[in-house]
C-alpha cells in the first residue's frame, strides 16, 4: 500500500511511534510518505520505500500566527494526488485530523476518495483536546475519520468519556523495536558512572510538570540513604531549573547527572538497574516500555495506561500518583540482590509482547478494512 503518515517530527511519543511505524511498514514493503514541517528525528536511515514531504509555512504580515493547518491540508492534497496514496494515517488529533478532513473534502471534488485513519496518543485528548477552544473540532474530526485507534484502553475510555464519539475506537498499543532497544555491552559506561558498584537509576522525559520529575529526585534521595546508587536524568524541559534547585536542597548533586536530550537512550538503559516513571498522566508509557526492553524493571504511578503495561509485582510496580514513600519501598524491594535478576528477566519478557512484529499487523488490518470500505462506498456512488 501507499500510505501517507502525518505526525509531529519531534522527540515526543506520538512522533516517535509514528516514525517507527512508518519505518517498519517500509521494511515490510509498503511505500510510506511522511508529511510534516521538518524531518522526523527518528527518520534516520535510508530505505527505498520511505519518502519525506516538507510542509512549507510562509509568513505574511496579515497573519499573527502562520496558518499551519491550511498549509498541511494543501500538502496532503498535493501528495495524495501525485503519489497516488491509498490512505492517510494521522497521528495526534490536533490539528492533523481536522487538516486531513479538509484535504479529504478537497480531493473528493477532484474524484479522489482517500480514507483517513486517526491515532490518538494522549494529550491531544486528555489535555489539549478538552480545551473548549478545540473540543468541537476535535470531536468532529475524530468522528469523520474512517478508522480510529488509541494507544491504550485507558485513553479509549477517556475519549468516549470526554467527547461525543459515535464510532468504534480500536486499541492498538505502542510497540518497541527489539533490534534497537535491547541490553548492550556497555560495562565501561556503567563503571564510569558507578565506579564503586552503585545501583543505577534512570528517568527519561520532557521534564514537564505532568512527569513529576521532582518525585523522581525525592524517591532517589530516599533510596540513596539505604542503597549506594546514582541517578541519570535524560531529557530537558521547563522543570529543569526546579530539579537543579531540589538537587542542591537535598544535597545529592554529586550522585545525580543530567544528560540532556539523547537519541541513543538505549545505551543508557543498557546499564540501568531501575527506571522511575511517577507521571501524573501517561496514556501508554513508551519510555517505560523502552526501559523494559533493555531489561530494566519499572516503578511507576498508576496513571493512565501504565497499569496496562507494567505488571504490578512482576515486571515492576505501580503506586498511587505522588506516593513517594510507597514508590521508594517498591524500588528498594526490586533493587535487593535476590530480587533484581528476576525483575529484569520479567521486564524483558513483558516488553517482548510489544515487539513491532506483533503490533504492525494490527495497523495493517485496520488499513485494509478502511480501504475496502472506502472502495465499496466509492463503487456504490458511481
Amino acid at each position: 500500500m501507499k500510505i501517507g503518515i502525518v505526525c509531529y517530527p519531534t522527540f515526543g511519543g506520538s512522533g516517535v511511534v509514528a516514525t517507527e511505524l512508518g519505518k517498519a511498514l517500509a521494511k515490510k514493503g509498503h511505500q510510506v510518505h511522511f508529511i510534516t514541517y521538518s524531518q522526523p528525528t527518528r527518520l534516520d536511515f535510508f530505505n527505498e520505500n520511505l519518502f519525506y514531504h516538507e510542509v512549507g509555512i510562509r509568513s505574511y504580515p496579515l497573519f499573527v500566527y502562520p496558518p499551519y493547518e491550511l498549509a498541511l491540508a494543501s500538502k496532503m492534497v498535493n501528495v495524495v494526488q501525485y503519489e497516488k496514496l491509498d490512505l492517510l494515517h494521522v497521528h495526534y488529533a490536533i490539528p492533523h485530523a481536522s487538516a486531513a478532513y479538509m484535504a479529504k473534502q478537497i480531493l473528493k471534488t477532484q474524484g479522489i476518495d482517500i480514507p483517513v485513519v486517526t491515532t490518538l496518543h494522549g494529550t491531544d485528548i486528555t489535555l489539549v483536546g478538552k480545551d473548549p477552544s478545540y473540543a468541537p473540532v476535535v470531536t468532529f474530526s475524530i468522528n469523520e475519520s474512517d478508522g480510529i485507534t488509541a494507544v491504550s484502553e485507558d485513553l479509549r475510555k477517556d475519549t468516549y468519556q470526554h467527547f461525543d464519539i459515535k464510532k468504534n475506537i480500536a486499541v492498538i498499543p505502542n510497540f518497541i523495536d527489539l533490534e534497537r532497544f535491547k541490553k548492550q555491552k556497555k560495562d565501561h559506561f556503567k563503571t564510569a558512572i558507578c565506579p564503586n558498584g552503585e545501583k543505577l537509576i534512570v528517568h527519561t522525559s520532557n521534564f514537564r510538570k505532568v512527569k513529576r520529575v521532582e518525585d523522581v529526585v525525592r524517591i532517589f534521595s530516599k533510596i540513596r540513604k539505604q542503597i549506594p546508587s546514582k541517578l541519570l536524568l535524560v531529557g530537558d524541559g521547563p522543570e529543569r531549573m526546579n530539579i537543579e534547585s531540589l538537587c542542591r536542597e537535598l544535597q545529592i548533586c554529586d550522585d545525580l547527572r543530567m544528560l540532556g536530550k539523547l537519541d541513543a537512550v538505549e545505551e543508557v538503559l543498557s546499564v540501568a538497574d531501575l527506571f522511575l516513571m511517577p507521571s501524573e498522566k501517561e496514556s501508554f508509557g513508551l519510555a517505560a516500555l523502552e526501559a523494559m526492553a533493555c531489561e530494566v524493571p519499572v516503578v511507576a504511578s498508576n496513571a493512565g495506561g501504565l497499569p496496562e503495561l507494567v505488571q504490578d509485582g512482576i515486571s515492576g510496580f505501580v503506586s498511587p500518583i505522588g506516593n513517594v514513600k510507597q514508590m521508594t519501598e517498591k524500588a528498594l524491594f526490586i533493587l535487593q540482590e535476590e530480587n533484581l535478576p528476576q525483575f529484569k528477566a520479567n521486564a524483558l519478557q513483558r516488553a517482548q509482547e510489544f515487539d513491532v512484529a506483533n503490533i504492525l499487523p494490527m495497523y495493517e488490518d485496520i488499513y485494509k478494512k478502511v480501504k475496502a470500505e472506502q472502495d465499496l462506498l466509492t463503487s456504490e456512488t458511481r
